[in-house]
């Protein structure tokens, strides 16, 4: 009630009101205003808690449309992965045209001091036999050596009890390349005839003897030379191409044309 008396005297016209009316007046009007001050900050603070839920929903809002643009960076980043495997298996798969072969991921790997060893995907099912080559496109990879449906095991050239019959591809001169216990990215040529000129950079492929490698994969590239008192006991380092740490993708050669 009160309130309401003191509007009704603030709104009457001022120049009808007696000198008391005035000093009334006069003392009422900072209430009034304050009063409407007050009306006005509640209206501001109902503004402000509904602009705060608004950013609430576009919060949420922005939270989901962020997690669907993660899943699809992750598709795309998928369909990448699988795009580069194909260019992949499309270059091995021209440059061993030669070749029969089935494409295998590898699953599993075993490359420590005891045992270099992979697993493929690929197993009985597929066509895969014990001894069939295993080439990347960057040449040899080893042999498998047993076979589930599903998997096959493969031993690489780089395992401490590999060797591989190759060939000196400068000279022909015939060599035997083994595997290192103490290094996984180099092989140890030996039995190098007394004769053979030996240089650094020399590539290095099979020689397609043995009964287990095809003739001509690329093997690697002779880094080292190595020279003993007696010539027949000198041997050279072999750096692989077959990066064993990075490998991902590969070939199983079934049978030659």
């Amino acid at each position: 009630m009160l309130l309401t008396i003191l509007v009704v005297l603030s709104n009457l016209n001022l120049e009808s009101l007696s000198s008391v009316e005035n000093a009334f007046s006069t003392l009422v009007m900072p209430i009034q205003n304050g009063l409407t001050y007050l009306k006005n900050g509640l209206a501001k603070n109902d503004s402000f808690f509904t602009n705060i839920n608004n950013l609430k929903e576009e919060n949420e809002e922005l939270k989901t449309r962020n997690t669907e643009l993660e899943a699809k960076v992750r598709e795309l980043e998928v369909i990448k992965a699988e795009n580069t495997t194909l260019k992949e298996y499309m270059k091995m798969t021209e440059k061993y045209k030669d070749f029969n072969t089935v494409p295998a991921y590898i699953i599993n790997k075993d490359i420590s001091n005891l045992s270099r060893t992979l697993v493929i995907n690929v197993g009985s099912e597929d066509g895969i036999k014990v001894n069939m080559t295993v080439i990347s496109e960057a040449g040899l990879v080893g042999h498998v050596i047993s076979v589930t449906e599903k998997t096959a095991k493969v031993q690489t050239i780089i395992d401490s009890s590999s060797t591989t019959s190759a060939t000196i591809s400068t000279s022909r001169d015939g060599i035997l390349a083994r595997g290192m216990l103490e290094d996984k990215k180099t092989l140890k040529a030996t039995f190098i005839p007394a004769e053979a000129t030996l240089v650094k950079g020399d590539n290095v492929e099979t020689s397609g003897m043995g009964g287990i490698y095809e003739k001509g994969i690329h093997i690697g590239t002779i880094k080292d030379i190595v020279s003993t008192k007696n010539i027949t006991n000198r041997y050279a380092l072999i750096e692989t191409g077959v990066n064993f740490d990075k490998i991902e993708t590969v070939l199983v050669i079934t049978k030659g044309e």
